[in-house]
């Protein structure tokens, strides 16, 4: 189990702009946030992902480097963006079960078409949210089992200007 204050596991995929993004490499002011999501074949990902290219602006505003990432492949990951008009959200393909596991993220099997007609992949990563320190040790996670009931991005703000104004330590990590 990931630990608050401790490092995060290595974290590196590609970006639909065909660039490696590596966690190692970030420089934010205060966090990076590494959204994971469950893949194109996601309907409530796609509500979501749109709710926090919405909010890039107040994220970056708080010196929050943002990425969505998932276990889908470069095309999966483009139509995402495009398709669910995610603006300028930076989004990562290519994320191994192997690091999803790492990073305690649940895998769920395929049922086939999902609602919105796509097909899920074999296996893929269920979501999770985790905020990370520039020294690159974890700070908040929040994980699921299942793609319903994610933290709301505004509270997430809420919580990192509270945490900002406050230097609020982590918690969690006894």
């Amino acid at each position: 189990m990931l630990k608050p204050r401790e490092a995060v596991p290595p974290l590196e995929v590609r970006t639909i702009e065909g660039e490696p993004w590596r966690l190692a490499d970030r420089t934010p002011e205060s966090f990076t946030l590494a959204v994971f999501y469950r893949g194109l074949h996601c309907p409530i990902c796609s509500r979501y992902l749109k709710g926090l290219s919405a909010s890039l602006d107040d994220f970056r505003a708080r010196g929050v480097e943002v990425i969505a990432l998932s276990t889908d492949d470069g095309e999966r990951a483009r139509r995402a963006r495009q398709e669910w008009q995610l603006g300028d959200l930076e989004v990562g393909y290519g994320l191994t079960l192997e690091q999803a596991r790492a990073w305690g993220l649940y895998i769920s099997n395929s049922r086939g078409k999902t609602s919105a007609g796509i097909e899920e992949p074999a296996q893929f990563n269920e979501p999770g949210l985790f905020l990370i320190r520039p020294d690159g040790a974890l700070y908040w996670a929040a994980v699921q089992s299942v793609p319903f009931a994610r933290p709301h991005f505004d509270e997430v703000l809420k919580a990192i200007d509270f945490i900002k104004e406050r230097d609020y330590p982590p918690r969690g990590d006894a």
